[in-house]
C-alpha cells in the first residue's frame, strides 16, 4: 500500500488500516454491503423503514419542512430483509459493546414472533451481531437463537454467552467492499 506522497506503508500500518474502519456502525457496515450486493446484481436486500406517524410539521418556509411530533405506529418486526438466489432472506442486527455475551434484551417478543414466522414459511432468518469489543461480527441462525430466547422467558439466562456464539455462529469476516459478507455464509448453510 502507497501513501498519496508516495511512501509505502510498513506492514503494521497496513494491518491497523484495515480495522480502522470498524468503528462505523454494524448497520452502515451492512447497508455498505447490501449496496455492493445489488450493485452486482447478487441479492436485492434492503433495510425496513421504520412505520411512524407523523404528528406534527413546521413549516418555516414552502421548500423546509421540519417534522416536529412523531410516534411509531406499531412494533416494527427486524431489520433488513430480500431475495437472495429466489429465497427470502430476513434478519435483524444488533451491536453490543459487552465482552462475555449477547444480552437478549436486545432483541424483542414481536421479532422472535416474526422470525418464527419466516423460518416457518421456508425462508432464510437469522440475527447478525457485533462485539465491538472483540471487533467481531458473527450471524446465527434464527433457529438456533430460538431455544436462548425461550429459556430466558422461563427464567434462565438473560444472554448468550460470548463463547456459545463463537461455537454455534459463524464469525463473518470484514471485506473492503463487503463490508459484512454474510451471503458468503448463507451460501455454505443452504446452497
Amino acid at each position: 500500500m502507497n501513501y498519496p506522497n508516495g511512501k509505502k506503508a510498513a506492514h503494521s500500518q497496513i494491518s491497523q488500516s484495515s480495522y480502522s474502519n470498524r468503528g462505523m456502525s454494524l448497520e452502515e457496515d451492512i447497508n455498505l454491503t447490501n449496496q455492493y450486493y445489488l450493485d452486482a446484481g447478487r441479492a436485492v436486500i434492503h433495510k425496513k423503514p421504520t412505520p411512524v406517524q407523523i404528528v406534527k410539521v413546521d413549516y418555516p418556509k414552502r421548500s423546509a419542512a421540519v417534522i416536529k411530533e412523531a410516534y411509531f405506529k406499531q412494533a416494527s418486526t427486524t431489520d433488513y430483509n430480500g431475495l437472495y438466489r429466489g429465497k427470502y432472506i430476513d434478519f435483524e442486527a444488533k451491536e453490543t459493546k459487552n465482552k462475555t455475551s449477547f444480552p437478549l434484551i436486545n432483541i424483542h417478543d414481536h421479532q422472535i414472533t416474526h422470525m418464527e414466522q419466516v423460518v416457518k414459511h421456508g425462508g432464510i432468518c437469522f440475527l447478525i451481531m457485533r462485539f465491538s469489543s472483540h471487533n467481531e461480527t458473527y450471524l446465527l441462525e434464527a433457529e438456533k437463537l430460538f431455544p436462548y430466547w425461550y429459556d430466558k422467558l422461563k427464567g434462565g439466562k438473560q444472554s448468550i454467552p460470548y463463547e456459545t456464539i463463537k461455537e454455534e455462529g459463524y464469525i463473518v469476516p470484514f471485506q473492503f467492499h463487503k463490508r459484512v459478507d454474510y451471503l458468503a455464509i448463507i451460501d455454505s448453510l443452504y446452497f
